[in-house]
C-alpha cells in the first residue's frame, strides 16, 4: 500500500505537539495492520470532507484520509474536531 500526506496535512502535522504526533505514529500503525480495528472509530465524513474517511487520534484531535484508490492512502488533514469540521 502506498501512503502520501497532502500538503495541508504536512503543515498542520508539523505545528501538532510531539505528544500528538507520537499518537497519530501509533495509529497510524495499527491502521495499516487493521483498518477495521475498534479503536480507531474510522466513519465516512459528510460535507466539506464528504467521501472521505476520519480516524480517531485521541479524544478530540482526527485525522481525514481518502481512500478512493488502489491500493494507495492519502492522508488529507488532521487537527482538532472543531478546526478540521467548522
Amino acid at each position: 500500500m502506498e501512503v502520501y500526506y497532502s500538503s495541508q496535512f504536512k503543515k498542520q502535522y508539523r505545528a501538532l505537539s510531539q505528544k500528538i504526533r507520537n499518537q497519530f505514529n501509533k495509529r497510524s500503525i495499527l491502521f495499516f495492520k487493521n483498518q477495521i480495528d475498534p479503536q480507531l472509530h474510522i466513519h465516512k465524513l459528510r460535507g466539506k470532507y464528504q467521501g472521505l474517511y476520519s480516524i480517531n487520534i485521541t479524544g478530540d484531535v482526527r485525522t481525514v484520509f481518502d481512500n478512493s484508490y488502489k491500493n494507495t492512502i492519502l492522508f488529507v488533514a488532521i487537527g482538532t474536531h472543531s478546526i478540521l469540521y467548522s
